[in-house]
């Protein structure tokens, strides 16, 4: 701790807990890149201390992390519209990529922005909470960013299988997932309980009521211990991503069911992800190409509606997004989406860069091959199930994407950053910065360090 406290100290003073800055141009162009590295690659000592460093140094500089839970509110009473919030999952590569959102997110003044990562992710890319939450600080930190950061818990799904076998040890695992998310500056939170959905039930209630019951009891166990002066923004979830699409009956009776569970005055969830025909990370044919998909725009705008004017929520989310055709993107606004949650697509990028190494790329697909066997299916051509199975590779090797030459970096990033902007400008989320400076006030929180060790294992969506 003191050969860190000696190296950072020409730009960065910490004592008791506090963090002063001297230098900012020293701190972004040397300082942070040590830091976030020694967070994600240093020993358990130094992991825990730099990413305790970053999260203070980015509250000093205004970064937060923040809820986006008031800026929400605010378009659940019609009061701002009109764009589609990208909630981005980053995989692989995540500093660099986190960099080149934020260049993006710089040039078209764009503050209403998500980064996230499901509990899921958190297993198979090897990157536990806290670490992320560190490196998507330390990426605003470093290009400059000026506005609060929302950081987002993904899919934070029950298992149904781990559920009908004992209920109450996996909505503890859920709660503990959400107790060190929270640690770490997780004040977003999607309770995906959409798995316990029983359509084999007679009545939609019926059908909904363990998915309501759960997603209630999740809600009050984040209000009993998230930090003082920040609500945590809730997302719930009615149908599972990939089946058949979402009903305005089937809204109304999770809705009518999760409000009788949750306690008068407290708040609820403001948003519902909702399907209307995709699949995380698409479904990929014989030749490794992605089939299309038939997009249901009217089942968005319809539920919006319902959402909003009935339940005063600010919308519904699109899930498996981001291998759509480019040419849908614009529509996502204009049907009154809320929110748009992208991940393969910039795995892809990766992975199928012109630059990207060969022999590495081969590395990594032979470790598919050996560790991931048991999920390739009889029918499943060797394309179909590197593209299916690839995203696991990404945690076995993040140190080799960490330290891939820089032009080879600037080669994927480049082309990351132009496909950001593109959706940034799609998505109608340009010069939000104000907006979002507007409604949502930075809160300084005691850090506490709650680890989650990059062992441990999440099962969740894809």
């Amino acid at each position: 701790m003191q050969e860190i406290l000696e190296q950072i100290s020409s730009a960065v003073e910490y004592k008791d807990g506090e963090v002063k800055i001297k230098d900012v141009k020293i701190l972004r162009e040397k300082i942070i890149d040590m830091l976030v590295w020694k967070a994600v690659f240093g020993t358990d000592q130094e992991k825990k201390f730099c990413r305790m460093l970053i999260r203070l140094i980015a509250q000093e500089v205004g970064l937060g992390p923040a809820s986006i839970y008031d800026l929400y509110v605010r378009i659940g009473k019609g009061e701002v519209g009109g764009f589609t919030v990208p909630a981005i999952n980053i995989r692989g590569m995540a500093y660099d990529t986190a960099k080149a959102i934020f260049r993006a997110a710089n040039k078209l003044n764009v503050g209403a922005l998500i980064l996230e990562i499901a509990r899921s992710e958190m297993g198979y890319t090897g990157q536990p909470a806290d670490e992320y939450s560190a490196v998507v600080l330390a990426a605003a930190i470093k290009e400059g960013y000026n506005v609060p950061v929302f950081i987002q818990g993904d899919h934070f799904q029950v298992n149904a299988k781990k559920y009908k076998e004992n209920p109450q040890k996996e909505i503890d695992g859920i709660k503990e997932l959400i107790k060190k998310s929270l640690a770490a500056g997780f004040y977003n939170i999607d309770l995906d309980t959409s798995t316990l959905v029983d359509e084999s039930k007679p009545s939609l209630d019926e059908q909904q009521k363990e998915n309501y019951k759960v997603a209630a009891e999740l809600t009050k166990y984040v209000r009993s211990i998230q930090p003082e002066g920040i609500e945590v923004n809730l997302g719930g979830e009615i149908g599972e991503i990939g089946t058949k699409n979402s009903t305005e009956e089937e809204l109304i009776a999770y809705m009518e069911g999760y409000l009788k569970e949750i306690p008068s005055g407290m708040k609820g969830i403001t948003k519902l992800a909702i399907q209307t025909g995709t699949t995380h990370g698409g479904v990929p044919l014989p030749d490794g190409t992605i089939a299309k998909v038939k997009l249901d725009f009217d089942t968005i705008e319809k539920l919006t509606k319902v959402a909003r004017e009935k339940y005063k929520l600010a919308g519904c989310v699109q899930h498996g997004a981001s291998t759509l055709p480019a040419d849908l993107f614009d529509k996502f606004p204009k049907v009154g989406t809320l929110e748009i949650h992208l991940a393969t697509e910039f795995q892809n990028m990766i992975y199928d860069n012109a630059k990207f190494p060969e022999e590495l790329r081969q590395q990594m697909y032979n470790w598919l091959f050996e560790n991931c066997k048991d999920e390739r299916k009889p029918t499943d051509t060797d394309q179909q199930f590197i593209y299916k199975t690839r995203k696991k590779a990404l945690g076995q090797f993040k140190k080799e994407l960490w330290n891939l030459s820089d032009e080879v970096k600037s080669s994927i990033c480049d082309e990351l950053q132009k496909k950001f902007e593109f959706l940034f400008d799609k998505l109608n989320v340009k010069n939000t910065k104000d907006l979002v400076s507007k409604y949502i006030k930075p809160q300084k929180v005691k850090i506490e360090i709650v680890t989650t060790t990059k062992e441990e294992k999440f099962e969740g969506a894809d």
